[in-house]
């Protein structure tokens, strides 16, 4: 079994997926419309992406900005959105709802789950907004196909959110803590040493992936420098 650290990159259509892979990306995030952080995309797109390219696709289940799960109407029609794409051949997702208590949107989350039919899953950075990370992952614990959370240990990113990476590293395998860590987040070439010396072996690039920006496609040679680094 491979032990080669998983680098994700965000990818809007077939031709950043093309791009990632080529430069050593192990997985991608598919998502669509950066503006709002990233929403359910079509399955038009899923579709595309996945005859373009062979690694693994997780696809964002995200109705809106913002981390509420949103009015009965909005959540049927993410629900709908996640049996399409599931129909369509997607396996793998990434999700997460807060209540205005801050904690985990338990009913939301176990709702959409259990139409994913065990299919993995992230929890994404609605962790990093959470008012109790510990209590939120205690909750989320023990439900089918929660395998990563993507976080930067802070809402404010890995600079701030170092310290809470390396802590939650250090619990790997405790009661809430057998899901993988995957570090994204105001991510940096420069933080990936100290990471990757704690153990985390899991990283999430977006932006860093396009260093012309988000108007522009991913730089199969920007992919290439974080697997370098990665590996190193």
């Amino acid at each position: 079994m491979s032990t080669r650290a998983v680098l994700e990159v965000i990818a809007l259509d077939a031709e950043d997926a093309v791009a990632a892979q080529a430069g050593g990306a192990d997985r991608l995030e598919l998502v669509a419309d950066m503006s709002a952080d990233g929403l359910t995309p079509p399955v038009e797109t899923f579709a595309r992406i996945r005859a373009a390219v062979d690694i693994a696709l997780r696809v964002m289940l995200r109705p809106a900005d913002g981390f509420a799960a949103g009015d009965a109407d909005r959540f049927a029609a993410l629900v709908r959105a996640a049996g399409e794409l599931r129909a369509a051949g997607a396996d793998e997702f990434v999700l997460g709802f807060l209540g205005e208590d801050g904690g985990a949107d338990l009913d939301a989350v176990e709702r959409l789950v259990a139409d994913l039919d065990g299919c993995h899953w992230t929890f994404h950075r609605a962790i990093d907004r959470a008012a109790d990370r510990d209590a939120l992952r205690k909750q989320l614990a023990d439900l089918p196909g929660l395998d990563t959370y993507l976080t930067a240990g802070s809402a404010d990113g890995v600079d701030d959110g170092l310290p809470t990476l390396l802590a939650e590293a250090a619990r790997s395998g405790e009661p809430g803590y057998t899901q993988r860590l995957l570090v994204g987040g105001g991510l940096r070439l420069d933080h990936v040493p100290r990471l990757r010396a704690a153990g985390l072996d899991a990283f999430h690039i977006g932006g860093a992936a396009r260093p012309a920006g988000w108007s522009r496609p991913v730089s199969a040679k920007a992919v290439r420098a974080w697997r370098t680094a990665i590996d190193a």
